[in-house]
């Protein structure tokens, strides 16, 4: 199966051109450390996992949704006795990530530049719509795209509207990003082509335990291994 048809490359955008799960992590170890008192670090994970999860369907994804999950967790479990300063704290931990740099994933720019050449590129990608089109801006890599999608959850139907948008067939569509379960599998449903370029950490409730048999879809270590699924005509 070759890519032969395919007019249009989507790109998912945290830990797919830039790095976005490291800050998490260590945002989340900020969390535990301020809890550390009240309950034992794997259980605060849990409990915050857990509301992080409830909390989709109200707060979407992203740094703001990540902050009030924190707030909820840390109110559950100190109680009454939980100092006010550790709620200031947990909103620093959160301002902080919207500060931090976006740091490109090697290779990222010269596969764009190679791409633009002979490909329509857009860029997927969900979470919060003002924090995106922050780091987006900050990446320098905007002028790379046709087109940029910003959306509160990548379902099937979403990729479809976006496919229609482009005047695509999905057989003219290829998907890359770091999620099987967001960026991979949709798209093959629909008939497009996916690419899964792993980070070398996951979001919990990204991680799925699949084996894929479709050979309109392909595995790359690294970015730049993709330049060499695609023909240049």
């Amino acid at each position: 199966m070759s890519f032969k048809d395919v007019k249009v490359i989507g790109f998912d955008a945290d830990d797919t051109l830039w790095a976005n799960e490291d800050y998490f992590r260590a945002a989340e170890e900020a969390f535990f450390d301020l809890l550390e008192d009240y309950m034992p670090r794997h259980s605060t994970a849990r409990a915050l996992f857990s509301n992080e999860i409830n909390n989709l369907p109200l707060y979407g994804y992203g740094i703001k949704a990540f902050m009030l999950s924190m707030v909820e967790t840390a109110l559950e479990i100190g109680g009454k006795t939980l100092p006010i300063e550790v709620i200031h704290k947990i909103i620093e931990i959160g301002r902080d990530q919207l500060e931090k740099p976006v740091l490109l994933l090697e290779g990222v720019t010269e596969t764009l530049v190679a791409l633009q050449k002979h490909y329509k590129l857009v860029v997927v990608t969900k979470g919060d719509l003002l924090d995106q089109e922050r780091k987006l801006d900050k990446s320098g890599l905007v002028s790379y795209f046709h087109h940029i999608e910003i959306v509160s959850e990548k379902r099937k139907e979403d990729y479809l509207k976006l496919i229609k948008h482009l005047d695509i067939k999905p057989h003219e569509f290829v998907m890359i990003g770091n999620s099987l379960k967001s960026d991979v599998l949709p798209v093959l449903d629909l008939g497009g082509f996916g690419i899964h370029v792993p980070f070398h950490t996951t979001w919990e409730h990204e991680k799925i335990d699949i084996t894929i048999e479709n050979n309109k879809f392909f595995h790359a270590d690294k970015m730049e291994d993709i330049l060499n699924l695609f023909i240049y005509e």
